[in-house]
C-alpha cells in the first residue's frame, strides 16, 4: 500500500515538473482564458514538496478563476500553495522568502512547536519583511493532516494557504490504497479590504436570502397570522435575521476544491474495491461546508490530524473553517461526486472520484436553512418543542458528569460590542447544526468523536475559564466577553496546569475557535478518550467545553478563525 501511494505521489510530482511549460504554468495559475480553463486538458495538480527541508517563495501572481483577471498571493507560484509532506520525528527546516512589497508570515496550523516558530506577527515574531528570508525550524512530533496559511492581514483570502501531510514514523494505524488531499477554499474577485468595508457598512450586504413579503404570506398559511406575526416581531425586536448564516456568500465567492472551480472540477482516480483516504481541509476564509459523496458511505478516521475511533456509515459531515477530517471510502465502479455545499446553500465546491475518467454530476443543493429558537440559545423551558430543530435530538446520550457545576455567569460587558446574549445556552454536541437536522442522512456530530488513543492527562481541571463569543451584527463588531482584542487583557496560564475552557456563543453565527500551540481536548462524553482538536466549532446559542494542558511556554494566539471576525475576536494566551 505504501509503495503504491509513493508511486502515485511521485507521478503527480513528475507531471508538475513536466508541466512547467508556459501552458502548464498558466493553467496552474489560472491565467488562461475561461474557455481554456473549462476544457478537460486543464488537470494540473497542486505541487507536492517533500521534506525535511523546504524552500518557499511568497509572491503576487495574476489569476483567473471567474473570467476576470485578479491579483493573488501565491507560494511557489501555486494556489493553493504546495502540499508539504513530512515524516513524524524529522527535524524540519522551512526557508520562506517574501518577494512582495508588504510583510507576510506563515502559521503552521495545528502543529505543536515552539511559539517562536508559530508564525504569528506581534506574538511569535515580527513577520517576514519584504525581500527577507525567514527560516522556520522545528521537529515534527506528530502525524496526520494539517494545513498552513498566512497570519498577516487578509493574505489568506487572496490565496496564501496550503496543506500539510505528516506521515507516521512507524506503520499507519489505518490501511488504505490511495491518498488524496481535498483542500476546500473560497475565492473572491473583490479585494478583501473592500469585502470587510462592505460588511462594516451593511452586515447583510452579501445575504441574498433575506425575508420578503411572499415569505411572510407563506408563513401565515402554514401557522396562522398570529403565530407568524409573533415570530416576525421577535426577530425584528432583536434586529436579527433567521437567515443570517454566512457573512460572505456565493454572491461574491467562488468555491474551490484543490484550486479548481466547480466547472473545472478536481478529479481523483481509483480502482473499484480500493480503500481511498480523503484528507478534507477547510482552508477557506469564511465558509462552512457540508460534505457528502452521494451513494458512498464514509468512515471518519481522524479529526484535526488526530486519529479517532472509526465512525462508520456517515453520509455527511460539516467542516468548520480551519478544521480537518480524514475519511475512508470504498466507491464502486463509475464516477462519484464529492459535494461540499456551503452552510447557507449559496454555492458549492465540487470534485469527482472516478474509475472511468468521467466527471460526476453534482446533486441539487438542499433548501436554504432557517435559524430556529435552538440557534438563539433560548431556555429549553420556554422553547416551542414543535421547533424542527428539537426533533430527534438525543440529549440523554451526553455524559454531563464531566461538565462543571452550574455557577453564575461571568461578567460580560454590555454595550456597543454586544447586541444579544443567549438566555439558555446548552451543550449540543449531538446536534448536527442548522440545515442538517433530520435531513434523512446520517450526519457526523462532535458526540461521535472518541480519540483513538486513551487520554494522556487524566487530571481534572484545577480551574475553568468561561468565555462568551459576542458581537453586534448590525455594526459588524465581534468580541470575546464583549471586549475587543485591542482593549483586552491576556489570558494567563501556569505551565503544566490543567484548565477547562467553556465557550458560550451569544451570537447566531458559528465560530470556529482555534488555540495555537496546545491541544484542545473536547469533552464529548468519554473522559477516557477525549478527542484532540486544534479548532472547535461553537454553534449559535450553544456552549462547549474542552480541557487544555498548558504544556507549551510562551505567548500564543487564541481566536475565532473566521477571517473577518479574527481582528477583534482574538486573545493573547501567555503560558509562564
Amino acid at each position: 500500500m505504501k509503495n503504491e501511494n509513493k508511486n502515485i505521489l511521485d507521478l503527480n510530482r513528475r507531471r508538475f515538473v513536466q508541466g512547467l511549460s508556459s501552458g502548464g504554468v498558466l493553467a496552474s495559475l489560472g491565467l488562461m482564458s475561461s474557455s481554456v480553463l473549462a476544457s478537460k486538458q486543464v488537470m494540473q495538480e497542486v505541487p507536492v514538496l517533500d521534506g525535511p527541508v523546504f524552500d518557499m517563495t511568497i509572491e503576487e501572481v495574476m489569476v483567473n478563476f471567474t473570467g476576470q483577471t485578479r491579483v493573488a498571493t501565491a507560494i511557489n507560484g501555486s494556489i493553493p500553495a504546495p502540499t508539504l509532506r513530512m515524516r513524524e520525528g524529522d527535524d524540519i527546516t522551512i526557508r520562506v522568502t517574501n518577494k512582495m512589497a508588504v510583510s507576510s508570515s506563515i502559521h503552521w496550523h495545528g502543529l505543536i512547536l515552539p511559539y517562536t516558530m508559530d508564525g504569528v506577527p506581534g506574538l511569535s515574531f515580527d513577520g517576514i519583511a519584504p525581500g527577507e528570508t525567514y527560516i522556520y525550524k522545528f521537529k515534527a512530533i506528530q502525524n496526520g493532516t494539517y494545513w498552513y496559511h498566512s497570519h498577516s492581514g487578509f493574505q489568506e483570502q487572496t490565496g496564501m494557504y496550503g496543506s500539510i501531510v505528516i506521515e507516521p514514523r512507524n506503520n499507519d494505524v489505518v490501511s488504505f490504497d490511495r491518498d488524496y488531499v481535498v483542500l476546500l477554499s473560497d475565492w473572491t474577485d473583490e479585494k478583501p479590504d473592500a469585502v470587510y468595508a462592505k460588511l462594516k457598512k451593511m452586515s447583510h450586504y452579501y445575504n441574498t436570502r433575506e425575508r420578503t413579503l411572499s415569505d411572510f404570506t407563506k408563513e401565515v398559511k402554514q401557522m396562522g397570522l398570529s403565530k407568524a406575526k409573533k415570530s416576525r416581531d421577535m426577530w425584528n425586536q432583536m434586529r436579527m435575521s433567521d437567515r443570517d448564516l454566512s457573512d460572505v456568500t456565493g454572491m461574491t465567492y467562488t468555491f474551490l476544491t484543490n484550486g479548481k472551480t466547480p466547472n473545472e472540477g478536481w478529479m481523483g482516480s481509483f480502482k473499484p474495491g480500493e480503500r481511498v483516504r480523503l484528507r478534507f481541509i477547510n482552508g477557506s476564509a469564511m465558509t462552512f461546508f457540508d460534505i457528502r459523496i452521494p451513494g458512498v458511505k464514509m468512515e471518519v478516521i481522524a479529526s484535526d490530524g488526530q486519529y479517532v475511533k472509526p465512525v462508520k456509515g456517515i453520509d455527511e459531515f460539516r467542516i468548520g473553517v480551519a478544521e480537518t477530517y480524514d475519511v475512508i471510502v470504498q466507491p464502486t465502479q463509475g464516477s462519484h461526486a464529492i459535494f461540499a455545499q456551503t452552510i447557507d446553500r449559496s454555492g458549492y465546491a465540487f470534485g469527482t472520484l472516478t474509475s472511468n475518467g468521467q466527471k460526476a454530476k453534482a446533486p441539487a443543493m438542499d433548501v436554504g436553512p432557517i435559524l430556529t429558537h435552538t440557534d438563539m440559545g433560548m431556555d429549553m423551558g420556554g422553547m416551542d418543542m414543535s421547533d424542527p430543530a428539537m426533533a430527534g435530538m438525543d440529549h440523554s446520550a451526553m455524559d454531563m458528569g464531566s461538565m462543571a457545576a452550574a455557577k453564575p455567569r461571568v461578567d460580560v460587558k454590555r454595550g456597543v460590542q454586544t447586541d444579544m446574549m443567549a438566555s439558555g445556552p446548552k451543550v449540543r454536541l449531538d446536534d448536527p447544526g442548522v440545515g442538517l437536522r433530520n435531513n434523512g442522512r446520517r450526519v457526523l456530530t462532535y458526540a461521535d468523536l472518541r480519540n483513538y488513543y486513551p487520554t494522556q492527562d487524566k487530571r481534572g481541571p484545577n480551574r475553568e475559564i468561561e468565555l462568551h463569543m459576542t458581537g453586534n451584527m448590525s455594526r459588524y463588531m465581534w468580541s470575546i466577553n464583549g471586549v475587543a482584542y485591542k482593549d483586552a487583557k491576556p489570558i494567563g496560564l501556569k505551565f503544566g496546569e490543567r484548565v477547562r475552557f467553556t465557550l458560550i456563543n451569544d451570537t447566531m453565527m458559528n465560530h470556529p475557535v482555534h488555540l495555537h500551540g496546545m491541544w484542545s481536548e473536547l469533552e464529548s462524553g468519554d473522559d477516557n478518550y477525549l478527542p484532540k482538536k486544534h479548532t472547535i466549532v461553537n454553534q449559535p446559542g450553544a456552549k462547549v467545553s474542552y480541557l487544555v494542558t498548558a504544556d507549551a511556554r510562551g505567548q500564543w494566539a487564541y481566536h475565532c478563525h473566521m477571517l473577518y471576525h479574527m481582528k477583534s475576536m482574538f486573545r493573547r494566551v501567555v503560558v509562564s
